[in-house]
């Protein structure tokens, strides 16, 4: 039993119309399980009484009613079990609120100096930390020790002014004999206030209102009052 597909409509400017928006996987299989039923239903009631539908033909319509149907209820069973996947995770992640984490993320300056780890090359003698702004533009490049260590970023020019708040790119450029050989990210270090499930992915929103992925995360550890 095949249906047949609706003709494509020509559009206002000589063109095509809009094709609908795609359905669903679940509520696309489910609309062609209630199709299947109907048309299912109307042959046997339709059928010449004198002539039935052959055994074999019936036997055959019945086993593809019941793999529509399975498949129905498989996608509903992994629609709710990823639903709970999600949920756990979240569960899971809670005791992870209050701790400060070390992500690999933007720096978001208010004008306070805020906490960095950075991790120059190992082969590297020199070593800049290289600021930018949110489109990439280069602001700064600080000369630092080439050991991995925690700082602290000022936000401070040259002059002694503070930058703008707002959100920064920091990352560590590594030089031998004064050659760059190495670009590396800096580890940024914030409080977690909350974490929650978006579109199926944990998400931890730290307190400078920045939303990190947990794959972010390099490191966590108890936040202490002060720090």
């Amino acid at each position: 039993m095949e249906i047949p597909s609706q003709p494509t409509t020509p559009g206002a400017q000589g063109g095509f119309a809009a094709a609908s928006p795609p359905r669903s996987g679940n509520a696309m299989i489910s609309s062609d399980f209630e199709t299947f039923l109907k048309m299912l239903t109307a042959q046997m009631e339709n059928q010449d009484p004198l002539n039935p539908v052959d055994s074999t033909e019936f036997a055959t319509q019945l086993a593809t009613f019941s793999s529509v149907e399975q498949q129905v209820r498989t996608n509903e069973l992994l629609t709710a079990l990823g639903a709970q996947m999600g949920a756990l995770s979240v569960s899971q992640l809670a005791g992870w609120v209050g701790m400060t984490a070390r992500a690999d993320m933007p720096v978001h300056f208010d004008g306070q100096p805020v906490t960095i780890t950075v991790r120059p090359d190992d082969m590297a003698d020199e070593a800049r930390l290289v600021v930018r702004d949110r489109n990439g533009a280069e602001l700064q490049r600080l000369p630092i020790d080439p050991v991995r260590q925690e700082l602290a970023w000022s936000g401070e020019t040259a002059a002694g002014a503070s930058l703008p708040a707002g959100t920064y790119a920091l990352s560590v450029d590594s030089y031998a004999d004064g050659e760059l050989i190495a670009s590396t990210p800096v580890f940024v270090h914030a409080r977690i206030v909350e974490a929650r499930n978006e579109n199926g992915r944990p998400i931890l929103v730290m307190d400078s209102g920045q939303e990190v992925e947990t794959g972010d995360i390099v490191g966590l550890q108890q936040a202490f009052d002060g720090t």
